[in-house]
């Protein structure tokens, strides 16, 4: 059965499709059968495939709104050696119309349960606010992956984020987990950053992934292509964090496991 993954903040252009997209590829390269769900009506995560947008017969909208299941809507990516949930401008009406229905919070985990079985993991990129959509992707996720990029508002926004997960947990996903906080577009460079990368770790401590994404043009340069940067340039510093990201989730949850 697939761990599932919600990649959340609600602060806008903090890398977080970024770390969906290569996080997936990563965890494919280690074998494991991955899904990437788009979850952002921005489809960014759709586009940084390779996937037309506007294109879609089918997309999460569809399976949000009960006109398609998930495999009927899932696009196989052979090339970049995962599949896709992929999503557009459409999945705005979708919450508009789960407004109205019963146990809307729970329309992403019933409709993932079908396809749960056949992957390892499932990663969500979830739209940058806390809105009906993210609530779904929380309801459905073990646990909640957090990037951050390490300046002055980072903090001010994880408070509200964190606050969120804690009425998820006590309302509708008990076994709710913090997957882990990762620091992006990390710059050595920049002393506030390493001001910020520190109280990360003096409150959160663990929780903060050792592996930090450094601002790194290839990654920046990837998504015009449609391809992760692992597929884009292998040896980029950015690849090799998200390389090192995965295996660092590898390793906690082996560990968690274990114990």
């Amino acid at each position: 059965m697939a761990r599932i993954i919600a990649v959340a903040n609600q602060k806008g252009g903090v890398g977080k499709t970024t770390t969906c997209v290569n996080l997936v590829a990563a965890l494919a390269d280690m074998h494991y059968r991955t899904l990437l769900v788009d979850f952002d009506s921005q489809g960014n995560a759709t586009v940084g495939c390779g996937v037309n947008p506007r294109s879609l017969e089918r997309s999460a909208y569809d399976v949000m709104t009960g006109q398609a299941s998930v495999s009927e809507a899932i696009i196989k990516l052979p090339e970049l050696g995962f599949d896709l949930l992929p999503s557009n401008s459409d999945l705005t009406a979708a919450e508009v119309e789960m407004m109205q229905q019963e146990q809307r919070e729970y329309r992403l985990q019933q409709a993932l349960d079908e396809v749960a079985p056949q992957y390892g993991w499932i990663v969500i990129d979830c739209p940058p606010s806390l809105n009906m959509l993210t609530l779904n992707a929380l309801t459905a996720a073990n646990s909640v992956l957090i990037p951050i990029q390490c300046e002055y508002y980072a903090l001010e926004g994880l408070a509200s984020l964190l606050e969120t997960i804690e009425q998820v947990r006590a309302s509708v996903n008990p076994g709710l987990e913090i997957e882990g906080l990762l620091r992006t577009m990390f710059d050595v460079r920049n002393n506030l950053s390493s001001a910020v990368s520190d109280q990360l770790e003096e409150h959160f401590g663990e929780q903060v992934y050792r592996t930090m994404v450094p601002r790194n043009v290839r990654v920046a340069e990837a998504p015009s292509h449609g391809v992760p940067v692992l597929r884009y340039d292998p040896g980029s510093r950015g690849a090799l964090a998200y390389i090192g990201l995965a295996g660092e989730i590898l390793r906690r949850r082996r560990k968690r496991e274990a114990g």
